[in-house]
């Protein structure tokens, strides 16, 4: 828990200079594939850079996340975040995220350290910027290893518009 709270406050205090568009704060439940493992509660914290691409509705943003869970299992990842507006501030949002996952405990391995986070959420943005969302997430190694059995979280995210 006190590194999540370390990765917050760095992530706090280099929003600004990085010129963030948000930072995700979610909390929310994770749900092993693997028979031996414990589902648990989960925090994770997100950064999404303001988008390179944009066309109509649609933006595309470099962002990189960090999921703890609450038995110490770990997931740090970057990629590529996309989010389609539609009317009365309502919103959908993907991103893939490969990176690196660290086991707090030996049953709650996912088969590697490589692993892709994926995510699909429905949002709605105020008429501040900020946002919040409910997301779905999926850790997986995309078959690298034999070993394969994912990992599935519900997040509910607020997003701080900068």
């Amino acid at each position: 828990m006190k590194f999540f709270a370390h990765i917050a406050l760095l992530a706090t205090c280099c929003a600004a200079p990085l010129h963030a568009q948000s930072l995700i704060l979610g909390t929310g439940y994770a749900d092993f594939q693997y028979e031996r493992s414990e589902d648990q509660a989960v925090l994770s914290l997100e950064y999404q850079h303001k988008p390179f691409w944009e066309r109509g509705r649609f933006s595309a943003r470099l962002a990189a996340a960090a999921t703890l869970h609450s038995n110490g299992d770990f997931h740090l990842g970057g990629g590529v975040s996309g989010e389609y507006a539609f009317d009365r501030n309502w919103f959908i949002e993907a991103s893939v995220l490969p990176g690196v996952y660290f086991e707090g405990e030996d049953s709650n391995t996912l088969g590697s350290q490589f692993e892709v986070r994926s995510l699909l959420g429905v949002g709605y943005r105020f008429n501040n910027g900020d946002a919040v969302s409910l997301a779905i997430t999926h850790k997986s190694n995309a078959s690298v290893s034999e070993f394969n059995p994912g990992v599935n979280t519900v997040l509910l995210r607020f997003h701080r518009s900068f």
